[in-house]
């Protein structure tokens, strides 16, 4: 259970994060939610599909990192093995609060980063910032600001009805069959068939460079699997 607290050098002045990976720090996940401006980095090592959000009304894209729940392909260990660690991934514990127009850091403080003695110092002993949490809130910036490109993105989707479901099955070289359900891509014969004032009109939004980063990312699915059968043998 999440229990955020706006951060405060008074309160938390001897928080420290750990930042190191593993499962006991909550890194077994299967995906992570991502966003435009950042899908030239996660579609080099992730492939990139869409989901429904938690209320049922839109999509969200989001980087696979498994086929289960729980079950993170890239995580070894204590080792992340992958080029690039997604933003929303790398800001744990920390998340974004609004104030009105003001951005606030929040942190979750049931989270297994948090540490009193070990990992990464949040406050400096007379209360100013470190490094690493000018370093976290560089990176929750950028998460806030990237978030906010993401409904046009999708509703540009919607518009050109370029979203559709897929199934994906999975026979492994062990001979268990698995099937990854519940997600959307890109349909490219949709896009294909776009005129050119359509086209245009994604350009200019700047989404068809995001629409080709996400078929690109496809590509990663056939690693993805790999990585499956390595793991289960």
């Amino acid at each position: 259970m999440a229990n955020h607290a706006l951060l405060n050098n008074i309160d938390h002045k001897d928080l420290h994060i750990i930042t190191q990976r593993g499962a006991e720090y909550g890194d077994n996940q299967m995906l992570a939610v991502t966003f435009p401006a950042e899908f030239r980095d996660v579609q080099a090592c992730y492939p990139i599909v869409f989901r429904k959000t938690t209320d049922g009304l839109g999509f969200e894209p989001v980087a696979l990192f498994g086929f289960t729940e729980g079950e993170n392909l890239f995580l070894e260990g204590d080792q992340w093995q992958a080029m690039y660690l997604p933003m929303m991934v790398e800001r744990q514990p920390f998340l974004i609060g609004v104030n009105g127009d003001e951005l606030m850091i929040n942190i979750d403080l049931d989270s297994p980063r948090i540490s009193r003695s070990v990992g990464e110092a949040v406050f400096k002993p007379h209360g100013g910032s470190t490094p690493f949490l000018e370093q976290t809130n560089s990176l929750l910036a950028a998460i806030h600001q990237g978030l906010q490109e993401t409904p046009a993105f999708l509703a540009a989707l919607l518009q050109y009805e370029l979203l559709e479901s897929f199934v994906l099955d999975i026979e492994l070289n062990n001979g268990s069959q698995n099937r990854l359900v519940g997600f959307y891509t890109i349909n490219e014969d949709k896009l294909a068939a776009l005129d050119a004032a359509a086209l245009a009109t994604l350009h200019a939004g700047g989404h068809l460079k995001s629409i080709y980063m996400v078929l690109a990312s496809l590509s990663n699915l056939r690693s993805l699997i790999d990585r499956m059968n390595y793991r289960h043998g």
